[in-house]
């Protein structure tokens, strides 16, 4: 006998109906959508529940004489159709024409598709064949689901199939305990895939996302695997998210919210301690996507944010499948929930309204349904992770001035002179040999003259202004937004005649130079066409770490192990400027000029310092080794509590005052040197320290909208890359695919930001694009781990480099 109550509330989180089983629901799979639940009562009876109308009595459908295992619903709008199976029968009910016999006091009756298939764990419904797949032991029983008749008898896994779901017309997808998934033409009876084993773990459940192409494994130990169906993609993994860990940091950041002082957001929790507790086992009872798509960010950057609901023991957990994170939490504890522990799990999401979820007690005999509001949830906890935001919306072209304060307007001293009263000088300046006051000089004093006419050459042109006058008289081209990605070998250089590895290669933002740093403590300069020999800049004593081009492409700053620094003439190869050990407490790295190279912008230890320079350009053959170059550091700032900066970032293309660090301790932290201090912080932002920010600087041959530019790339050893919009301070998309183990791995983003590129450890650059989560090209057959990569600025050429030191361009 079981009991029915009502328990209708208008709370965010609300339990509609609940009813009690004289047998055990647990791992018993269910069904639910915003018009029907359906789910096993008794043992074998199949209870229907109207969603819709809550005060409607419930159906109870007679039919099996063996306890139900499985139960399915599909809703084709003009009938809804429930599915049942047990040992003896697979059955089909027509909801309205079993409503309808029972409120005339007759048996409702189905039909019998299916006879003596055994233990059936699974029941999925083709959407738009009238086809059944009927999971039992290890096979798959394809089923017509008019009449009973078995298409097809598949058999091809070692353990018992727990899921199978059609994708397509003629394919279908299976998940086995025996770790594996296979995807069938059941039409012809052809395995077309047959993974390897993926998991230590049987699998539970799948989702077949047929808008995006990708499927979705849910895992026993809390695993979640995506895999791209495309059919170029053959099948590979696209990510692999662990939800303990996702759920952890999540909560983390909640407590850590919460402790700062945080207003407390109005909810119906009851103690608001268990949510930071995080079980050991954390089971995929289901999967499902998310209707309330989050609509934050411009999708047209970097693509649509595709959320699931996925159910377990203690939880549901909203999971964007983008960045792989965690952006909600239901805990049943916090709720007047009867179902604290669950069994089995399913879960209905309509856009526009309220998602409903069906629980079954992991270990009684009730079930639940519960309905809640996944926008409403979702906000509510957004706000409580905005612990680190700060009070403005950040981005990195600004619109507010420069301020009469700010470090940026820091300038050089001027060379004091000691006058007389009368206001001439205490020095008599040298004269000639012969001197009259009215006669003019014979020119003694006079440098001779080399040539008749000489141009003036230290006119200041905007070198924007230049590049579009250059594409507006057709003698260079605007960089193409449409073409392909650059992806087809060109030529190979090689760097010495030893093996030797590069720091970093970059382009001049003219697109007519590259650089590159090596640990033979010297600098290389191309012409960008590879023809002819490259300059070669010496002058360190210790392996070359980092360097930057200027703004004017006249300049190259560069930092070694020698703890010092150097600023470069291109043009004659001559250091200009040289910065001693005296300035720095530990070795200076990753250079930049910075802001219209007006400072040159270094980190040393846990600092950033900004160094205001003047350099002399004099051509006086006397004079030249008369250094009158000079610099004088004018800011220093520190991380909150980083040992070490492990990347820094800024751009000079533009006036803009945010800086970005990465730190020892994994955050990275956002300066606005317009006031000279640091105003936002990003933690754990990987599993380690990130060894390089990347940022979408653009080129003066692309045109890009202004928020383009907000979007950031961080990459770290043993992790993923990860895709950041400073507007938010959240991670948006992430990447893998690539192999970075124990190498420092370098990453660009092209000029026209739509494709992101990274080194890996096995000889291979990728190529992703920033809307999708899989690498868009794989470009094999390096010599050696790629650690570098570089896109030319004005035209589609991409540049790699290996360990041993050769660079293979791409065009595509």
């Amino acid at each position: 006998m079981s009991t029915f109550e009502e328990l209708g509330s208008h709370s965010m989180v609300s339990e509609m109906r609940s009813a009690v089983s004289t047998t055990p629901l647990s791992h018993v799979q269910l069904a639910c959508t915003h018009q029907y639940c359906a789910f096993p009562l008794n043992g074998n009876e199949l209870c229907i529940w109207n969603t819709a109308t809550l005060q409607e009595q419930p159906l109870i459908l007679k039919g099996h004489h063996q306890p139900i295992t499985a139960v399915a619903l599909k809703n084709d709008g003009r009938q809804c159709l429930a599915y049942s199976a047990s040992q003896d029968y697979v059955i089909t009910w027509n909801i309205h024409e079993c409503t309808q016999a029972a409120h005339q006091g007759l048996l409702p009756r189905g039909h019998v598709i299916g006879m003596l298939l055994g233990t059936v764990q699974h029941l999925g419904v083709h959407p738009n064949k009238q086809l059944m797949a009927a999971c039992a032991n290890a096979r798959v029983f394809i089923l017509n689901s008019k009449r009973e008749e078995i298409l097809t008898e598949l058999v091809v896994h070692l353990g018992p199939v727990t899921a199978a779901e059609f994708w397509c017309d003629d394919l279908l997808i299976s998940l086995s305990e025996d770790r594996t998934f296979s995807i069938w033409d059941y039409r012809l009876q052809h395995l077309i895939y047959q993974s390897g084993i993926i998991s230590a773990f049987p699998l539970l459940k799948l989702y077949i996302d047929a808008e995006n192409k990708q499927l979705i494994t849910g895992c026993a130990d809390g695993m979640l695997r995506v895999f791209s169906l495309a059919k170029e993609h053959n099948f590979r993994s696209v990510c692999l998210i662990n939800l303990q860990n996702e759920k952890h940091k999540f909560c983390k950041i909640i407590e850590k919210s919460e402790q700062n002082g945080k207003p407390d957001k109005k909810s119906s929790a009851k103690d608001k301690s268990s949510k930071y507790i995080v079980d050991t086992g954390l089971p995929v009872l289901h999967i499902q996507k998310c209707a309330q798509q989050n609509q934050e960010y411009n999708i047209p950057l970097y693509g649509n944010s595709v959320c699931f609901w996925v159910g377990s023991s203690t939880d549901l957990l909203l999971v964007n499948l983008a960045n792989s994170e965690v952006e909600a939490v239901l805990h049943f504890k916090d709720y007047d929930i009867s179902i604290q522990l669950a069994g089995s799990v399913s879960i209905s999401s309509k856009s526009g309204e309220r998602d409903v979820c069906l629980i079954a007690s992991m270990f009684g005999s009730k079930i639940s349904l519960i309905k809640f509001d996944t926008h409403a949830y979702s906000q509510i906890q957004k706000l409580e992770l905005q612990h680190f935001g700060p009070g403005t919306n950040l981005a990195i072209v600004s619109s507010d001035p420069l301020l009469l304060a700010s470090p940026l307007r820091c300038e050089l001293p001027k060379k004091k002179h000691t006058l007389k009263p009368n206001g001439l000088q205490t020095k008599m300046k040298d004269q000639p040999l012969v001197f009259h006051n009215k006669i003019k000089s014979s020119g003694y004093t006079t440098a001779p003259r080399m040539k008749m006419f000489s141009p003036k050459t230290n006119i200041k042109t905007s070198q924007l202004s230049k590049v579009k006058k250059e594409i507006s008289s057709g003698t260079r081209k605007e960089y193409p937004l449409d073409l392909q990605v650059p992806c087809t070998f060109h030529k190979q250089i090689t760097l010495s005649n030893m093996p030797t590895s590069a720091c970093d290669i970059q382009y001049s933002g003219d697109g007519m130079k590259l650089a590159c740093g090596l640990a033979d403590n010297s600098l290389l300069v191309f012409s960008s066409t590879f023809i002819g020999e490259p300059a070669v800049f010496t002058g360190h004593n210790g392996a070359v770490n980092g360097f930057g081009w200027s703004y004017d492409r006249n300049w190259l700053v560069s930092t070694a192990d020698d703890r010092t620094v150097r600023v470069w003439n291109v043009k004659n190869s001559v250091s200009a400027l040289v910065l001693g050990k005296e300035l720095f407490c530990r070795a200076p790295g990753f250079p930049q000029f910075y802001y219209m190279d007006k400072f040159i912008l270094l980190s040393s230890g846990s600092e950033i310092q900004l160094v205001r320079y003047y350099l002399d350009d004099c051509k006086d053959e006397i004079k030249r080794y008369k250094q009158k170059s000079v610099c004088k550091p004018v800011h220093t700032i520190h991380m909150e509590s980083a040992v070490e900066i492990t990347g820094l970032s800024a751009v000079n293309d533009f006036y803009s005052y945010i800086v970005l660090a990465a730190g020892s301790n994994r955050d990275v932290e956002i300066f606005d040197l317009n006031i000279g201090t640091r105003i936002a912080t990003i933690p754990d932002v990987h599993s380690r320290a990130a060894h390089q920010i990347c940022q979408n600087k653009g080129s003066a041959f692309s045109t890009q909208g202004a928020e383009a530019y907000n979007l950031f790339v961080t990459m770290a050893i043993g992790d993923c890359l990860k895709l950041w919009d400073i507007r938010t301070l959240r991670c948006v998309r992430r990447y893998e695919g690539h192999l970075n183990r124990y190498q420092s791995c370098g990453v660009a983003i092209s000029p026209c930001g739509r494709f992101i590129t990274c080194g890996s450890e096995d000889k291979c650059a990728y190529i992703y694009e920033t809307r999708a989560s899989t690498y868009l090209q794989k470009l094999p057959e390096h010599s050696e781990s790629v650690i570098n990569v570089a896109f030319n600025p004005s035209f589609p050429q991409l540049t790699t480099c290996t360990l041993d030191g050769k660079l293979q361009t791409y065009v595509p």
